[in-house]
C-alpha cells in the first residue's frame, strides 16, 4: 500500500512530522549526543514573537529611513560614528559594533562614501588600519534624521510598554546578550 500524502509528495510526510515535532508530538532525538527538548507551547510563543517583533519593527523602521534616503543599516553606522570621539572609528571596530562582516561593511561604507555621509581615512600609526570619518554632511544627516528615527521607536515600540515592562524586556534580554557577546 502507498503511504504517500495526498499530494504524492514524499516530502509532505516529512513536513508532518517535523510539524507533529516542533508542536511537542513527538519523543525528542538526540542532537550533537544530547536528548533535543523541544519548545513548549509558552516558549515557542515567546520565540515566536521575538521573531516577529524583530521583523516587523525593522521592516518598518528602515521604511521610516526611506525618504531620507538611508536604510536602517546606514542609520545605525552614522548613529556609532557620531557617538564616538572624533565623529571616526576603526573599520574592524564599527564592523564589530554594527555586527557585520569586514567585507559587507566595506560596501556599505562605499555605498555611504558615494553619499557623502562617511569617508575613509588610514590610521597613521597603523597603515592596514581605516578609519571611518563622519563627515559634515553625515552629521548633519544624522542630526536631522535622529529626532523622526526616536519618533518611530516611540510609536512602535516605546510607547506601547509599561515602563515595567521595558524594565522586565531589558532584564530578560541582558543574560541572552551577553551570552551572544561571549560567543563571538
Amino acid at each position: 500500500m502507498d503511504r504517500r500524502p495526498p499530494t504524492g509528495r514524499p516530502e509532505d510526510g516529512r513536513r508532518r512530522e517535523i510539524g507533529r515535532a516542533v508542536r511537542g508530538k513527538s519523543g525528542g532525538r538526540a542532537v550533537d549526543g544530547e536528548e533535543h527538548r523541544w519548545l513548549t507551547s509558552a516558549e515557542q510563543r515567546a520565540w515566536r514573537a521575538h521573531l516577529a517583533v524583530h521583523k516587523l519593527l525593522a521592516h518598518r523602521l528602515d521604511r521610516e529611513l526611506q525618504p531620507f534616503g538611508l536604510s536602517l543599516n546606514d542609520y545605525e553606522i552614522l548613529v556609532n560614528l557620531s557617538e564616538s570621539p572624533g565623529r571616526r572609528m576603526r573599520m574592524s571596530d564599527l564592523a564589530d559594533a554594527t555586527i557585520q562582516s569586514r567585507s559587507r561593511l566595506s560596501h556599505q561604507i562605499s555605498r555611504m562614501e558615494a553619499a557623502d555621509l562617511v569617508a575613509r581615512e588610514t590610521c597613521a600609526d597603523d597603515r592596514r588600519g581605516t578609519f571611518a570619518v563622519l563627515t559634515e554632511h553625515g552629521w548633519s544627516t544624522i542630526q536631522k534624521v535622529a529626532p523622526h528615527h526616536v519618533a518611530g521607536v516611540r510609536r512602535h515600540f516605546i510607547d506601547l510598554l509599561t515602563d515595567d515592562q521595558l524594565h522586565e524586556l531589558a532584564a530578560a534580554y541582558g543574560p541572552v546578550v551577553e551570552h551572544l557577546k561571549s560567543l563571538r
